[in-house]
This record gives C-alpha cells, structure tokens and sequence, in this order.
C-alpha cells in the first residue's frame, strides 16, 4: 500500500514576509552571535585608546591634508611597516618619530587650534609613556627609515614640509595604536 502524502498547504506570502522582517531585524540586533575577533592587546599607552585623541589627530591630519599641494599627496614621508621587523621594534623606530614631530612639527605647525593643543599635550604623554617602556628613541635616530622621514620632510622644506607632515600624523598615530601593544603572554 503506497503512502500518502498530505499535499503541500499554501503558506500565504504576508506571513513569509512576515517571517523575513522578523529574522532581518534580529540579525541587526544582534540575535545571532558576534564572530570572535583578535582581542584587543593593552596599549604601551592609554591615550593611545583614547577617541577623543582619535578625533583630534583625524582633525589636525584632514586639515592639513587640506591644504596639501597637488604634487604633495603622492609622496610619503612615513615609512611603511616591516614585518620582518618586530612589533616593538616598529613601535620603538614611530615613537622616534613622534619625538620629531613633538620637537619640530606640533611647534611651529597648525596654529594653536584646540584640536592641535590636545594633539600636542597627549602626544608628549604617548611619547613619555613609550619611554618608560623601554623605547629608546635615540636609538632609532639613525635607522634607515627615520633617516629617510627626515631627508624627504627637508627636501620638501618649510611650512609646506610641515604641512605635508601633519597631513600624514593620522599615519604615524595608527602605527603607535597597532604596534606599541604589550606583547602576548606566551
């Protein structure tokens, strides 16, 4: 004796639509369990995690980046990362670089803007804080890549120079966030 089937019952399409609108917004808030991401590592400095200081360097950086000449954007002044190198290495060789900007750009670049005021007063923290950490940025004063940071910086020259490098503080201030983390406990 064959089975019967019972035949299909219609499902009427106000209730699929029901169904998808109820599923899409459980999605947005968050019903379904986040993806584990990369934690977070404690930073060498908390201003580091700071987002009123995020803003600050995106202000300071977008309004330089502003009144960036043309020829300006395509050259660089920050070096890129080595991942040859380690982390602390790369971290040490940024905070040799801020000890630049802190002595030679934030003084004579950007006016006194709020924005630059508190770039400037949490900078030197960052930098002091890396200090104690144990980077030596006189150490890093002769290393390949803060040699050229400064050769290129001079040959552009003047406020266009320093233009150019308060343009790119949101570059130098991302690296100092990635790469001056404590380092994982193994």
């Amino acid at each position: 004796m064959p089975l019967s089937v019972a035949p299909p019952t219609a499902v009427a399409p106000g209730a699929l639509r029901l169904a998808a609108g109820l599923l899409a917004v459980l999605l947005l808030i968050g019903w379904t369990e986040p993806a584990p991401a990369h934690p977070q590592r404690e930073s060498l400095s908390p201003p580091l995690r700071d987002p009123q200081l995020h803003a600050a360097v995106a202000e300071v950086s977008q309004e330089a980046q502003r009144q960036q000449l043309e020829e300006d954007t395509s050259l660089r002044l920050i070096p890129r990362p080595d991942h040859r190198q380690e982390n602390l290495g790369f971290c040490c060789l940024q905070a040799n670089i801020l000890d630049y900007y802190l002595h030679n750009i934030l003084q004579s670049g950007g006016g006194r803007s709020p924005s630059m005021l508190r770039l400037h007063a949490d900078l030197q923290r960052v930098s002091a804080d890396l200090q104690d950490s144990g980077c030596n940025v006189d150490h890093y004063h002769h290393h390949k890549n803060a040699v050229e940071f400064r050769r290129k910086l001079e040959k552009i020259g003047g406020q266009r120079g320093i233009n150019k490098a308060l343009g790119e503080v949101d570059i130098l201030f991302t690296y100092l966030h990635e790469y001056c983390v404590k380092p994982d406990p193994q």
